[in-house]
């Protein structure tokens, strides 16, 4: 069984950065997209970054210019590199894969807290 296994995240300042990886343990999710979520106190889950099986990305307004997704050469990890951290940025981010013509993921990261604070 394919899994989604997330490591990154924990406390940081307003202004700095963060990491976060999203491995696929037990298999490659070919053809699938493979997104960034985050959900915030009180909030609903939103997505803030996405990279297809063709390479092309998408971001929410929100975090455009701020954080980059890619992934590794193996095509086994995706990466969020999160810049210029806000407080509004904190969360918990998890991350998905959603198959061809999917709507919606079908396999999830266990989630990670990422908390921006003075």
């Amino acid at each position: 069984q394919v899994q989604l296994v997330q490591s990154g995240g924990g406390v940081v300042q307003p202004g700095g950065s963060l990491r976060l990886s999203c491995a696929a343990s037990g298999g490659i999710f070919f053809g699938y997209t493979m997104g960034w979520y985050r959900q915030a106190p009180g909030k609903e889950r939103e997505l803030i970054a996405s990279i297809t099986s063709r390479d092309d990305v998408n971001y929410a307004e929100s975090v455009r210019g701020r954080f980059l997704i890619s992934r590794d050469s193996a095509r086994i990890t995706v990466y969020l590199q999160m810049n210029s951290l806000k407080p509004d940025d904190t969360a918990v981010y998890t991350c998905g894969a959603t198959p061809f013509r999917g709507s919606v993921p079908t396999v999830w990261g266990q989630g990670t807290q990422v908390t921006v604070s003075s």
